[in-house]
């Protein structure tokens, strides 16, 4: 489980296609203490939960390598990841940890396209558009993980929605990246996802 609260920004230095392209084993940079890098932790990278495989330090700099499956590859950005992509990585939360976001699962439902971005002075509004099934769990000031950040929605209007990033997360993940044509995976908030079943049931 995660918080959605980004801890460092990570950077593919490499990406090898396995299994006749069905796997893509990525290795990517980051900040973290290599020591505690354990084979088969969890770190979400842009939104998507992925296994370590392997760590290690080359030049200084702590790295790590994990699979992308088939799956992954093709209901999240993760197939159209490539060397030099900029990744928002948070480690697994353990207990005691604060809950600084919201209950994230790591497991991407989808992909939300950015339609439109507004700059404002210090932060950025974004407009994105997502799929009917997924934006039935959008909510006007409802929880949403974009790209493994965990953002208020600031207005909603059928498949469409909108956020605003303030100028701390601009500065702490890569969301800056964003141009209108980018797509970003995109968590529902669980709680909305369990409240819809529950009503479909009645």
């Amino acid at each position: 489980m995660f918080t959605g609260i980004v801890t460092d920004i990570g950077e593919i230095v490499a990406l090898t296609p396995v299994a006749q392209g069905q796997l893509h084993r990525l290795r990517i940079t980051c900040r973290y203490d290599q020591a505690t890098i354990a084979d088969g932790a969890s770190i979400a990278c842009n939104g998507v939960c992925l296994t370590v495989v392997a760590s290690g330090i080359e030049h200084g700099k702590t790295w790590f390598d994990v699979d992308a499956a088939a799956e992954t590859l093709a209901m999240t950005t993760a197939g159209h990841w490539s060397a030099g992509t900029r990744l928002n990585l948070e480690r697994a939360l353990k207990i005691g940890d604060e809950l600084g976001g919201h209950i994230v699962a790591g497991h991407a439902d989808g992909i939300a396209a950015i339609v439109a971005r507004d700059d404002l002075t210090d932060m950025a509004r974004f407009e994105l558009s997502t799929s009917r099934e997924l934006a039935r769990f959008i909510a006007a000031k409802g929880s949403v993980t974009l790209d493994g950040v965990s953002l208020t929605v600031n207005t909603v209007n059928d498949v469409r929605f909108s956020v605003l990033i303030i100028p701390h997360t601009l500065a702490v993940t890569a969301l800056g990246d964003w141009q209108a044509g980018s797509e970003v995976n995109l968590e529902v908030d669980l709680m909305a996802r369990y409240a819809a079943r529950l009503s479909e049931m009645k």
